[in-house]
């Protein structure tokens, strides 16, 4: 169950590509939540070592409660 301030969200993929997913998680020994979330933090970092840290004033711009963020 998804704690308080966490949300759900849905993603579409290949079947090899979730194939390869699981098999990744299950050998660095984590859940496949807990490996996507690995995988993104260390995307978010990335991002900001190279472009810049993203400002709290443009993070508030985008609306989490629209279907506009699934395009």
């Amino acid at each position: 169950m998804a704690q308080k301030n966490q949300r759900e969200f849905t993603l579409h993929m290949s079947e090899d590509m979730l194939r390869k997913f699981l098999f990744i998680s299950e050998k660095e020994g984590r859940t496949p939540n807990n490996q996507f979330l690995f995988m993104l933090r260390n995307s978010i970092a990335y991002y900001e070592k190279t472009k810049g840290r993203i400002s709290p004033a443009e993070l508030a711009k985008i609306d989490l409660n629209t279907d506009e963020n699934e395009k």
